[in-house]
Formats: C-alpha cells, structure tokens, sequence
C-alpha cells in the first residue's frame, strides 16, 4: 500500500501541479491568440489610414507584427511551462546545460535553413518589404516562375500568400530572392492598343485622350485614380500594325481593375468612331498533329509599380 499511497500523495501534490501548468500555459496560449485575433481585427476595421479603398501602410507593418509578436508569445508561454515540468519531476535543469549544448550544435548543423528563415522573415517585417494585403510577386532559390498572389499571413518563418485562382502558396522566408510589390505606394496600368499603320495616329491619339478624360470624370473610376491618364505615343512599330501606350497611375493594387476597364472603354471608343482594332493572325496547324502552334500576342495590358 505505501506505493500506492505514495503515488496519490503525488498526484495530490506535484501532478496536480504539473497538470494546472499544462491547463494554465494552453490556456494562456488561447488567450493570447484570441487577443491577436481581436488586435488585428481592429488593425483590418480601421486600415483606411491612407485611403477610403487601401489599407495604409502603417496598416499593413501593424497586422505582420501583431501576427509575429503573438507568435513568439505564444512559443514563449509553452518553452517557459516545459522548464516548470521539469522542475516539479526533479529534473534538474542545470543537469541539462551540457546535453542541451551539444544537442543545439547538432540542431545547429541541420537547422540551418530554419535559422535563415527566421532571420529573413526579421528583416522582411522590420523592413517594411511587404505587409498583409499587399499584391506581390515573389521570386525564390532555383527560379521558376515567380509567386504572385495577395498575402494572408507573414510570420518570422514563412510567408503564405493566395493566387488570383485562390490557391494558397507557403514560401519559407530563407528562400525568397526576389520581391516586387504591385501595392506599394502607387501603382501603374499600362495598356498597348494596336492600330493598322494605315490609320491616322494623331486621330488615335485623340480618340484615347478623350477616354482617359471620360474615364477620370467617372464616379466610379475617379476613387481609383491618382491623375489622368495619358496617352505615351507609339510604343512599337511592326509592318502592319503600330501600339499605342496608355499609362494611367492608380492606386495600389488597382492597377488590374482601371486596365480592364480602360480596355473596355477603348473597344466602345473605336467602335463608336468606326474604326476597327487589328484582329489577332489565326494560329497555324502544325505539321505533326494538327494542334496550333502558340503566337507572339499583339496586344497586352501590365500592372507595374
């Protein structure tokens, strides 16, 4: 019996203790993560500091660092409750220094990459690279086609953003190369417009002035636009065909939305003055089976910085 009185006496004593520390930092943890959650719902409600339709910047660095902060918090609650468990199993943890050193030289030597990433997503979040919300494209170690996608979570480890077709990409921090950020600041839509070389220039000219105008005077599209646009000229000149530039400076992240509509306002232009744009050639069959072989576009819309 005197095991087993033995046993309940510690149960009464130090297990008790060890589960109210377990129950106390999981708790703590919730606690925190639910004043994060509440901390950057505030951050998202009130993130108009810049503009009516953006998020500001200082928006943005604040969403990332509660996002951080409540990380290490919460990796700090659970080490600080592990020292307090070994203590009430009399472990001793100064008995552990020594094994604790080698083990972390060996972790050393195979977590390296781990250790770059956290000190890149450091410089990443002090730096202001790129905060929540914002459109970027991020280029990483071996090439490839670069990640494009809006980001959801930026924490000291890894950077997790959605593409336009709602796919979720998780980059490790250590690993990126590359960062072009379409929402900083301004962005700009540029749109080429081909015209037959037989048609009159300065007409064309014309024509798009007149939709930059009517489109700066829109309720709907003025918001989103920090000036006209302006028509740069002839960009590239081919044997049949010219392209006209239209560059317009948007708000950040805008720059798609003001494109597609400009396209749209300059097809219903043409038409009205009865002009026509360049179809594109049809693609030739190729030889071997009979699928069409890809064709240089004549045409294209950007969104750049």
């Amino acid at each position: 019996m005197e095991p087993l009185t033995a046993l309940l006496d510690w149960l009464a004593g130090r297990g008790l203790e060890i589960v109210l520390i377990i129950l106390g930092s999981v708790l703590l943890a919730r606690f925190v993560t639910w004043v994060g959650d509440r901390v950057t719902d505030r951050i998202d409600a009130r993130a108009t500091g810049g503009d009516a339709l953006v998020r500001s910047e200082a928006a943005k660095h604040r969403h990332s660092l509660t996002q951080v902060l409540r990380w290490t918090l919460i990796v700090l609650i659970y080490t600080i409750a592990v020292f307090f468990v070994l203590d009430r199993l009399s472990i001793p943890v100064t008995g552990l220094v020594a094994p604790a050193t080698v083990l972390g030289v060996g972790l050393g030597f195979g977590a390296q990459r781990i250790v770059g990433d956290v000190l890149a997503g450091f410089f990443i979040i002090t730096e202001r690279q790129y905060g929540f919300g914002d459109v970027v494209s991020i280029q990483v170690v071996g090439g490839g086609d670069p990640a494009e996608g809006t980001i959801e979570d930026v924490t000291l480890r890894i950077t997790r953003l959605r593409s336009a077709d709602g796919e979720v990409v998780t980059l490790p921090n250590g690993q990126i190369v590359k960062v072009v950020n379409l929402s900083r600041d301004w962005a700009r839509a540029v749109v080429d417009v081909p015209v037959p070389t037989s048609m009159d220039v300065n007409r064309v000219n014309e024509i798009l002035r007149h939709v930059g105008a009517e489109a700066f005077r829109d309720e709907q599209m003025r918001p989103l636009l920090l000036d006209q646009p302006s028509v740069m000229g002839v960009e590239t000149l081919d044997l049949d065909q010219v392209n006209v530039r239209v560059v317009a400076r948007t708000l950040p992240g805008k720059q798609f939305e003001v494109g597609r509509d400009l396209r749209a306002r300059i097809v219903l232009a043409f038409r009205r003055e009865g002009l026509n744009l360049p179809t594109p050639p049809t693609a030739p069959l190729s030889e071997q089976d009979g699928r069409p072989v890809p064709q240089p576009a004549g045409a294209r819309t950007e969104g750049t910085r």
